[in-house]
């Protein structure tokens, strides 16, 4: 297919754009306000499909509203009707447009135009009320509170928040996206006169704001958040794509000593604890058992022994693991362990515990294999 995107520069037209290309062979007329308006016309003869996205969110002054969301509006339709192009046409408007202010009136005249043009030309047309939308390649100050909260926190930029209280319906650039390709194909989502994305989150300025503290706190305390809620899993993401470009990375605590050293990697609330376990040659490390924490070992360079026994027992039990075979050992409760590195060089394992550490309860018991 041939398709027309307009506003192909602004931010739900480069995740759709990225999304096409990566995943379609369509091919993409991007149009936008640094493209020469003579592009307009090959781009109108030739589209199958027009994703209407071209707006103006936030004017010099409000005469520029109607200007850029009704006023272009109806210079696309009429290259369209010129060149007898019927294809279907997918506007972006916003629930601002049942609202008595100058922007939720332009995009309700943009609503209008083309459903008279739908009318009067025989020509399927998708109105899109979109609510506040969030995600990657967003614009702070620009796009949304949220685009604008990120970028602040994580360069621990004061927020200035008037009503913590306040809720807003959020949507996510990529269910956003998701939709759009289904509409490519008549799989919208249509609800009355309008089409919509099902899967929004109504979420207080608060509820946002302490989040957002949280994942830039998670980064100093070298943990994750419970990502298991959608909606928190999808903040974290967006958090992470507005960090300042020379913050991408951050320095772990490595505890050393002449046997080795042991990192934590990351911590969690709900799903434990890794750690790095470097151990030179010779070296034997554990000889502990614990009642409730379990643990994985995964050895990924090097080669050694993990030897167990229960407890109540003088039988002892070895695994022999090395880099030449990733696999996994459980470390079942009752049962005390080690782990020596029998190889020539240091030997990496990875480790994973059922619970962060904790000093004040380490449920680790020491006791020779």
């Amino acid at each position: 297919m041939k398709i027309l995107i307009t506003g192909s520069e602004g931010f739900i037209g480069k995740n759709l754009i990225a999304e096409l290309r990566a995943t379609t062979d369509h091919i993409i007329y991007e149009y936008d306000q640094s493209t020469p308006e003579s592009y307009l016309d090959d781009y109108c003869k030739d589209a199958n499909f027009v994703y209407h996205l071209a707006g103006v969110n936030r004017p010099k002054n409000n005469d520029e509203f109607m200007e850029g969301n009704f006023g272009f509006t109806s210079v696309l339709l009429e290259k369209l009707k010129h060149y007898n192009n019927k294809c279907p046409i997918m506007i972006s408007s916003s629930i601002q447009a049942s609202l008595d202010n100058p922007y939720g009136k332009s995009k309700k005249a943009g609503e209008d135009l083309l459903l008279n043009y739908s009318k009067d030309n025989d020509v399927p047309v998708l109105i899109y009320r979109f609510p506040n939308i969030f995600g990657k390649w967003s614009r702070p100050n620009y796009n949304s509170a949220v685009a604008t909260f990120c970028h602040n926190i994580s360069r621990e930029i004061p927020l200035q928040v008037n009503d913590r209280n306040t809720e807003m319906t959020l949507l996510y650039i990529d269910d956003l996206v998701a939709e759009l390709k289904r509409a490519l194909v008549g799989d919208q989502n249509i609800v009355g006169e309008y089409c919509e994305v099902s899967l929004t989150y109504k979420v207080t300025l608060g509820e946002i704001v302490d989040l957002l503290h949280s994942f830039h706190e998670s980064r100093l305390e070298r943990s994750i958040p419970n990502l298991s809620d959608g909606f928190t899993k999808k903040l974290y993401s967006t958090y992470l794509s507005f960090l300042p470009q020379n913050q991408f990375s951050y320095e772990l605590k490595m505890n050393k000593d002449d046997r080795g050293s042991f990192t934590e990697f990351i911590r969690t609330p709900d799903r434990g604890q890794v750690s790095i376990n470097i151990s030179k040659p010779g070296i034997t490390k554990g000889n502990h058992w614990h009642h409730t924490k379990n643990e994985k070992f995964l050895v990924v360079s090097g080669k050694g022994v993990i030897r167990f026994r229960n407890i109540h027992s003088k039988e002892i039990i070895e695994y022999h693991v090395s880099e030449e075979k990733l696999e996994v050992v459980d470390i079942p409760v009752g049962y005390t362990h080690n782990i020596e590195n029998t190889g020539n060089k240091e030997m990496v394992t990875i480790m994973w515990v059922n619970e962060p550490f904790n000093p004040e309860e380490p449920d680790t018991y020491y006791l020779e294999v």
